[in-house]
């Protein structure tokens, strides 16, 4: 048995929002075929801007041969748009599902008739039975708007409740805190598998933007030596690349249930990355 069926991985997409992004997301993605992967996931913009392009990705994953899943959030939504979206997905031949609450769309002030990814993950599956392998997202370094470190476990452990398969979790570099989230919410009865979500380091700037924005923590020490580089890309690379493998062997090697890649739509860091851990 090869390395890559003893730790399953997955990769997530965005939509391009132009032709030539279009045609590069194909060739990235023929890239990452090559690593076979459990599934990709493909994301959509607040207020669902783009499900077009989600589901569009998602059809022509499945036409590959690859299994996808669509995000799915439910601010604003209905259940009769739930009803909806999950008949179009079974007439895509979509099995598979990320349920999320998602963000307010600026400029809307209503939550529509779901507050939380739970009260989401309970529709599906009352609409639809056991049908959608549903995957949620969790927060090892607790969720932002979390009122608490507890009450943001607990949260967590209702959508599980609620009917999820599988967790995947915000990235993070302290293998610690998925650990001690991983055993929080087992003790609390949540024990579907939590797959990390991993974060490859390709830009000192991109970085820091995305976790300021999301409130990742970036550790002191990678933040002072990302910092120290300059614009030194291929230093940047080269310690990211080291950094980010390392974590995903400590996670391996603590039992995480597989590796959830966040691409930006590119494939060189991660099939790197692969390539350290012998998945390549």
């Amino acid at each position: 048995m090869s390395s890559s069926q003893t730790t399953p991985i997955s990769f997530e997409f965005f939509p391009p929002k132009t032709a030539e992004g279009a045609t590069k997301l194909l060739a990235v993605r023929q890239e990452l075929y090559a690593l076979n992967p459990q599934f990709f996931s493909v994301t959509y913009g607040a207020g669902g801007s783009t499900q077009d392009g989600t589901l569009q990705q998602v059809q022509s994953i499945l036409q590959d041969g690859f299994d996808a899943a669509p995000h799915f959030s439910c601010i604003g939504t209905t259940r009769d748009t739930v009803r909806e979206q999950l008949a179009a997905f079974k007439a895509a031949g979509i099995s598979r599902m990320v349920a999320l609450r998602g963000d307010l769309p600026s400029g809307h002030g209503t939550f529509g008739e779901f507050r939380y990814a739970s009260e989401l993950v309970e529709c599906i599956r009352q609409e639809s039975g056991e049908y959608f392998h549903i995957e949620v997202g969790c927060y090892p370094e607790v969720h932002p708007q979390a009122k608490s470190p507890q009450a943001d476990v607990q949260a967590y452990v209702t959508k599980v409740k609620a009917g999820a398969n599988s967790a995947i979790t915000q990235y993070f570099f302290n293998s610690d805190a998925y650990f001690r989230f991983v055993d929080e919410a087992y003790k609390l009865g949540a024990d579907i598998p939590v797959v990390p979500g991993i974060m490859p380091i390709i830009s000192s700037s991109q970085l820091m933007r995305f976790s300021d924005a999301c409130c990742a923590e970036i550790p002191r020490w990678i933040r002072l030596r990302l910092q120290a580089f300059g614009d030194d890309t291929a230093s940047i690379k080269a310690f990211g690349l080291e950094v980010v493998s390392d974590l995903c062997e400590q996670l391996r090697n603590g039992g995480a249930p597989g590796l959830h890649f966040y691409t930006m739509n590119q494939s060189t860091a991660v099939t790197a990355i692969c390539r350290n851990l012998s998945l390549a």
